[in-house]
């Protein structure tokens, strides 16, 4: 009889250990699957929040906004005014004129990255790649050769023959140095006739006795006069829209 229970013992236990045993033979590819996914889904959401937190810089850096907030501050200080207009007017002069000359390349990214991306014609990566190419010819267009030969130089890598085969980590320093370089010619050239009115108020007053009078208290008023008269802000922004190529 004990013999009995145990034959009849050991086909349950073996009965249970192959039922318990069957699920997960079968289920287990589906588990990995939708495990990997789950990891590539969270891959995805984490590298878009990044994109996200480096967007301002990628604005301010890569874009026109470089130039054309270092223009409008050598504007209002060769003019001699503190506050006025405050640092949020001029940067959203800034953001506005930025939006206004990238157009193009924006509407180039969209048509020729996001949306194939939307339809599902390409993947995450090669969205990407298209989007970056837009944003490296523009970049390439304001970037003078010497720039280029500098970080080329630095980076010890030869010129190629086709300029956007160039790695975004030397086009986007080169373009940033170019960037710098105009805005400070160019606030260069606003702080000139400033600097004129500023010499004849100094020496006038000085001729007339007249020394312990702040010369910039009498030349502000002929600066702000001589900056409406020649209708400034119209060809400030005629010159920085038409100096992007």
């Amino acid at each position: 009889m004990l013999g009995k229970m145990n034959k009849k013992q050991g086909f349950l236990v073996v009965l249970s250990v192959s039922f318990l045993t069957r699920p997960k033979v079968v289920y287990a590819a589906p588990l990995i699957d939708n495990l990997l996914n789950t990891v590539d889904g969270s891959l995805e959401v984490l590298f878009l929040l990044s994109m996200i937190t480096l967007l301002p810089s990628l604005l301010v850096m890569m874009t026109s906004f470089t130039r054309i907030i270092i223009v409008l501050s050598f504007l209002r200080n060769s003019m001699g005014l503190q506050q006025s207009p405050p640092n949020q007017i001029l940067i959203g002069i800034a953001l506005f004129l930025t939006l206004f000359i990238m157009t193009p390349t924006f509407t180039e990214i969209q048509a020729e990255a996001i949306v194939p991306y939307e339809a599902g014609e390409i993947d995450g990566r090669e969205a990407l790649v298209r989007m970056g190419n837009p944003i490296k010819e523009f970049m390439l267009a304001q970037t003078k050769t010497e720039e280029l030969d500098l970080f080329l130089n630095l980076a010890n890598i030869e010129m190629p023959e086709d300029l956007m085969d160039l790695p975004l980590t030397v086009v986007a320093p080169s373009f940033m140095t170019s960037e710098l370089k105009r805005a400070f010619m160019m606030g260069f050239m606003i702080y000139l006739p400033f600097i004129v009115i500023d010499m004849v108020v100094a020496s006038t007053l000085m001729s007339m006795g007249m020394i312990m009078l702040p010369p910039a208290m009498i030349s502000m008023p002929f600066k702000l006069l001589l900056f409406i008269l020649v209708d400034g802000w119209s060809y400030l922004i005629d010159t920085l829209v038409r100096g992007f190529n």
